[in-house]
């Protein structure tokens, strides 16, 4: 999937219920606070893309420097990486809760398997505790999520923080 900044949002794709949209945003967001990997890396498409920019929200991620932008192989190799206990940053893995808010369905999406995905905002607070200090981290979320089968699956994820310019000291919460 590539990131085209002038793709602009069509009407909401048909088959999307709201409560269930935001069931799932909260699932995705439980899994990763409990370090739930398996669970977490089930939810993604094949195609996707997990974006946190750095700087600015419209940023060109192939032409500018961003804190992550993953797509589905790269989501893996980070997760197993994880199951193996040795990443310094996480060991012990930190204790995380994330609040989600202010969930808006944006619009659609063109996808590369010739559908619309579903586009989704939201706002976030996430308090992450390490053995040395607390964290609190804030921001916006966008999310694309797709009907595959009966599921709903996600396509996309873009994560703004609130404070991207400052030096983010761990990653963990972002898995």
């Amino acid at each position: 999937m590539t990131v085209t900044l002038s793709e602009e949002l069509t009407a909401a794709p048909e088959g999307f219920d709201r409560s269930e949209v935001e069931q799932f945003l909260y699932r995705e967001a439980r899994y990763a606070d409990e370090c739930d990997y398996d669970s977490w890396e089930a939810l993604w498409t094949d195609d996707a893309i997990y974006w946190v920019p750095s700087g600015g929200p419209t940023i060109d991620p192939i032409r500018q420097v961003s804190v992550m932008y993953d797509n589905r192989s790269r989501i893996s190799t980070r997760l197993k990486q994880l199951r193996t206990g040795r990443r310094y940053a996480q060991a012990p893995p930190s204790n995380m809760r994330r609040l989600i808010s202010n969930i808006e369905i944006l619009g659609g999406r063109p996808n590369s398997t010739g559908g619309v995905d579903l586009e989704v905002g939201a706002n976030f607070l996430l308090l992450e505790s390490t053995l040395r200090e607390n964290h609190l981290w804030g921001g916006r979320t966008i999310y694309r999520l797709r009907r595959v089968g009966d599921e709903l699956k996600l396509a996309y994820k873009k994560v703004v923080l609130v404070d991207k310019d400052k030096p983010i000291p761990t990653m963990g919460f972002l898995i």
